[in-house]
């Protein structure tokens, strides 16, 4: 008779639903064999997903049976790409919620690409830019777009231990919109760092006061269901990779056809023009989502796209959301229990340890029996041995880091100011200006086909730290 596995009891115990996600545990078993076969343990969703083999078998299916040429043409071949790259944008609107009347769905290289765009082009002459610390680094780099044509850039503070935003704070500025131009506020449906779930809810109230709203849903959408006909920010970048792992090189900008209709861009290239001439130094920009993706767009890897969604609506949301709550929760209750054999405190958690109102990110720094910070790239080292994957660093959000490893403004601005930095600054000069303070952690990410053994790995991983 086989020997029950007691650890494994015991995360049922807590954790009962867990049974309900078994169809993921078939899926593994099949469509991502190659993670056990290899000895694979893959904790980095945050990064980028996962690919099912079915997904690539349909659409190397796909290209293999038809014949398909650039769209823009009216040939037999670019009218097949046209059919597919149009169904493909039909189909990324209708799994969001987004009303064709209300949404366009622009599709860009990636999140970042979908930011860019609406940087570039926003009026923020005479206006506001408002934004949490938290935030990846693409949506801080619309700040550049900002400054330079003379907008307000505020940003608003996030508060330990859970690492939320001060909402008292935020609504003081929400009411506050300038009178005299245009007001963006951007903030992350879900941080990419301590894996907070910001309130959806903000974006009416944002709305109440005159802002337009910028929703990053890169992070949330790979185990969350966001549903634009129940809330309405009026940009939502997405890349596809983080949520179905293939095709890499494709994201979205979803937004509110009105607001599309207050950007504008600061050149034109192939595609996005009716007509263009060189005599007349004039042009004429295209209507829709043509006036935004510049160039040829990924016509043969954008069916691909149709793939991925359909396999996540094959499991379904629930599904998902629920195993990494429950493999979220196991891991956040073990990692907090761990101690050195003198009673200190294994690891320092960023962010919430529970699950609510959280994603399957949890951010940490392991520290030795004396209070000492391992440095997180040894961590990524030991961990690579293992082979277990995770990520080390600020992960692009330079915000939520340095709260969340206590860098002041004062300190900052030393080392910003110290003479040789004035062009350039490198990661180890940054280190060097904070007199041994972590200037970076350690983010394991669980994502839809994460199970129970690759968290029981990670913290036996865990436990061989400890003194």
């Amino acid at each position: 008779m086989e020997k029950p596995d007691i650890e494994f009891v015991s995360f049922l115990k807590a954790y009962p639903t867990y049974p309900t996600t078994r169809l993921i545990d078939d899926l593994r078993a099949t469509d991502y064999a190659r993670l056990d076969l290899g000895g694979h343990v893959y904790l980095d969703y945050t990064g980028g997903g996962l690919y099912a083999e079915s997904q690539l078998r349909r659409h190397t299916n796909l290209l293999v049976e038809h014949v398909f040429g650039n769209p823009h043409s009216s040939n037999p071949s670019s009218q097949a790409a046209t059919r597919l790259v149009e169904h493909t944008r039909e189909y990324v609107g209708r799994f969001f919620g987004a009303d064709p009347e209300e949404y366009l769905v622009i599709f860009t290289s990636n999140a970042s690409g979908a930011l860019k765009l609406v940087g570039e082009s926003y009026p923020f002459a005479n206006g506001r830019y408002l934004l949490t610390f938290d935030n990846h680094n693409s949506v801080n780099g619309i700040r550049e777009f900002a400054h330079a044509r003379g907008a307000e850039v505020t940003y608003i503070p996030i508060v330990l231990p859970d690492m939320r935003v001060d909402e008292a704070t935020l609504r003081r500025e929400l009411a506050q919109p300038s009178e005299h131009g245009h007001n963006l506020f951007a903030y992350p449906a879900q941080s990419n760092f301590s894996s907070v779930q910001h309130p959806l809810a903000w974006i009416e109230e944002a709305h109440k006061h005159g802002w337009d709203v910028l929703l990053d849903a890169a992070a949330f959408v790979p185990t969350s269901k966001l549903d634009l006909s129940k809330v309405k920010p009026d940009f939502v970048p997405i890349s596809f990779y983080k949520m179905f792992g293939y095709p890499t090189g494709l994201g979205a900008l979803i937004a509110k056809k009105s607001a599309l209709e207050k950007l504008h861009r600061p050149w034109f290239a192939g595609g996005t023009i009716t007509v263009a001439s060189v005599q007349g130094d004039k042009f004429y920009m295209a209507e829709g989502a043509s006036a935004f993706e510049d160039g040829t767009i990924d016509y043969l890897n954008i069916p691909a796209i149709e793939i991925g969604l359909k396999h996540i609506e094959s499991i379904g949301y629930e599904v998902i959301h629920e195993r990494v709550k429950c493999l979220t929760g196991w891991l956040l209750d073990n990692l907090t229990a761990l101690q050195h054999n003198n009673g200190a405190p294994l690891a320092r958690v960023y962010g919430p340890t529970s699950t609510e109102r959280r994603g399957g990110a949890v951010t940490v720094n392991f520290y030795n029996r004396d209070g000492v910070a391992f440095d997180h790239r040894y961590i990524e080292e030991q961990a690579n041995a293992s082979t277990i994957s995770l990520r080390t660093g600020c992960f692009c959000n330079p915000g939520a880091g340095e709260v969340a490893l206590g860098v002041s403004r004062v300190e900052l601005d030393v080392c910003f100011t110290q003479p040789g930095h004035e062009e350039r600054l490198s990661q180890d000069d940054f280190r060097m200006c904070f007199d041994g303070k972590s200037m970076g952690a350690v983010r394991i990410s669980i994502g839809m086909v994460t199970d129970f053994k690759d968290v029981r790995k990670f913290l036996q991983f865990a436990k061989s730290l400890l003194s």
